[in-house]
């Protein structure tokens, strides 16, 4: 990259910092996979090249995208959803902004947040800029809340590049107990969305319950445009992992008695759907 193309590309990502999410690295997609670092801005304002995977169907394009955020370690599910997508015509954009602030394994025993980019996509010419979704799972699903959260006001910090930036979100098993905009932390306010948004979480879930995320959706649901959610009978957090359900105490949980403790583990049944979902919902909204 130019240097030129590099300060181009730099303001770009900076401005679209704070509406990024979490990530972690990928392999093993259909199409070709190209690894390329992205310049983004630390929180103390130092310039930062972050490690991203791309992965794209064959052709020229230009193809919707998809920026995902799936923590290989923390959910293990990231190559099933590239796979799904890929297949489906989308490019797949996975920026890591873990592994070079030290936490190659994400945030599962740790509780700071973290971020990526939207303008790398946009500025790709086998990406259709006007149709990237967003999608996280985990933290990168509460992450994913907070970037497609409506401004209260058009003088806040970035209400235009909100308004103008993902066209559709998919939250996988997120934390509903945040503030976010109108809606409030104890369960009261209402949420909005800047793009129709898409909640999946499973009912069985002791690390982000799925309840605050009913209400979440409940108190947007007279909203333009919609927040959708589907809760899963006996599903537990990371339904979408091809592993076992399993209990591990060391993790961060402010759900669990002291704040630690919880379960994860696949859910064929809710998997199956989730893909049947995930494809009709950008189908519709980034096609």
């Amino acid at each position: 990259m130019s240097s030129h193309r590099a300060r181009v590309a730099g303001r770009r990502a900076r401005v679209a910092l704070a509406v990024g999410l979490l990530t972690g690295g990928l392999a093993g997609c259909a199409g070709p996979t190209s690894d390329l670092p992205i310049l983004t801005t630390a929180a103390n304002g130092a310039a930062e090249q972050t490690p991203a995977t791309v992965h794209k169907p064959d052709g020229p394009g230009p193809f919707p995208a998809v920026v995902i955020g799936l923590g290989p370690q923390s959910s293990g599910a990231s190559t099933r959803w590239a796979q799904e997508l890929v297949a489906r015509g989308y490019v797949v954009m996975i920026p890591d902004s873990f592994t070079t602030r030290g936490r190659a394994s994400g945030v599962c025993t740790h509780a700071s947040p973290d971020r990526a980019t939207l303008a790398y996509a946009r500025s790709q010419p086998y990406v259709d800029g006007h149709h990237v979704g967003l999608m996280g799972g985990s933290h990168g699903g509460t992450t994913t809340l907070h970037s497609m959260t409506a401004p209260e006001s058009e003088r806040e910090p970035l209400a235009r590049e909100k308004r103008e930036g993902f066209a559709a979100a998919v939250a996988l098993y997120p934390s509903c107990r945040v503030p976010l905009g109108g809606w409030r932390a104890d369960g009261t306010g209402a949420y909005r969305s800047v793009a129709p948004l898409l909640i999946l979480i499973g009912d069985a879930d002791d690390w982000t319950p799925a309840e605050p995320c009913r209400k979440l959706a409940e108190s947007a649901r007279a909203a333009t445009p919609p927040v959708d959610i589907t809760v899963y009978l006996g599903a537990h957090h990371s339904f979408d992992r091809d592993r076992a359900v399993r209990y591990v105490a060391a993790r961060v949980n402010i759900s669990a008695p002291g704040s630690r403790g919880a379960t994860t583990g696949g859910h064929p049944r809710a998997w199956a759907d989730s893909i049947r979902r995930v494809a009709a919902f950008f189908g519709q909204h980034l096609r």
